[in-house]
């Protein structure tokens, strides 16, 4: 059982360590910010619930398919959403492939990939 964050988040890197893993959190994540805002914006409260499916969705796809583990978030709910938008911000810096470096230390061949926005830069 995991106890403080730095150990979970170190769990969650291992949990995340394809790129592809990252890039379906990056997309339903903010997919789901986008619906959350458009609702509130709109007055459509009551369709709330619909951002967490979406963005949930494109999360769990991604460990079961891509991953072929099981989401954190069953285990470590609040850990698990933190970290999501910790892994984004880490995206976004470019630096979650050091990341995944550091803690996996070249599993996948060292192949970390590149985030999706250092890819789109590149066109």
């Amino acid at each position: 059982m995991i106890t403080n964050y730095r150990d979970f988040w170190d769990f969650y890197v291992q949990e995340h360590s394809k790129p592809a893993t990252r890039v379906l959190h990056f997309v339903g994540t903010s997919l789901g910010l986008v619906l959350l805002l458009w609702f509130v914006l709109s007055g459509r409260w009551y369709y709330f619930p619909l951002f967490l499916v979406v963005g949930y969705a494109f999360a769990w796809f991604a460990h079961f398919v891509v991953e072929k583990n099981r989401p954190a978030t069953f285990k470590y709910p609040l850990w698990s959403f933190v970290s999501d938008f910790r892994m984004m911000g880490y995206m976004i810096m470019g630096r979650m492939g050091r990341e995944v470096e550091r803690v996996c230390g070249g599993v996948n061949g060292g192949n970390t990939g590149k985030e999706i926005l250092a890819a789109d830069e590149r066109g």
